[in-house]
């Protein structure tokens, strides 16, 4: 739970002895590759915080093609948090694309680590603030820009994932298919 405490250290100046606590009521837990922590229906209770590994949220369209939301790696939360905040069913399906270690956080637990230091509740409101800004910009691109600008924006969102992420997998982040993202990345290696 090492990068989970760094994080709160950072985030919102948590003491030892306040980590000390939260280390004996957070919950982790490990999951394989490709294993679903929610699945759109199902009524979800909980956030998570990668503490290693990789999760994707994404939803499917009538025809059952993958639509990517988000991808979260280590240090990074997932939620639906239409789901988790309003109590109705997800929208959303949240699974592992790695081996993957997750602090898996209850609306509670979010409201214990406020009350036991109110910077992280300044903080969580921060991160919402900057992941609603990210979702806009998200729309955005794929509403304006070209497959190839959108392919730059996710380079630079997520350096580390071109490698730990599956091509078809992208391309359904971009909302392009993977042979328009093989010309893209062609494009760019010979154009810049």
């Amino acid at each position: 739970m090492k990068n989970f405490t760094n994080h709160l250290k950072t985030l919102a100046n948590f003491t030892e002895e306040q980590i000390n606590e939260v280390i004996h009521i957070a919950k982790v837990k490990d999951y394989p590759k490709n294993h679903f922590l929610l699945r759109e229906g199902q009524q979800s209770d909980f956030f998570y915080f990668v503490e290693e590994g990789l999760v994707k949220s994404f939803s499917y369209d009538n025809d059952g093609k993958e639509h990517v939301i988000q991808f979260s790696p280590e240090n990074w939360y997932i939620s639906d948090r239409y789901s988790t905040v309003c109590k109705q069913p997800a929208k959303l399906n949240i699974q592992t694309i790695e081996d993957s270690t997750v602090v898996i956080m209850s609306l509670e637990l979010q409201e214990y680590l406020t009350q036991l230091n109110p910077e992280y509740g300044k903080a969580i409101i921060y991160l919402l603030h900057n992941h609603v800004r990210y979702l806009q910009d998200c729309v955005n691109l794929l509403l304006s820009a070209s497959a190839k600008t959108r392919y730059q924006e996710f380079v630079k969102l997520y350096p580390n994932l071109l490698q730990r992420v599956p091509q078809r997998t992208i391309a359904s982040y971009l909302g392009i298919t993977p042979e328009s993202l093989s010309r893209v990345r062609k494009e760019i290696s010979i154009h810049g």
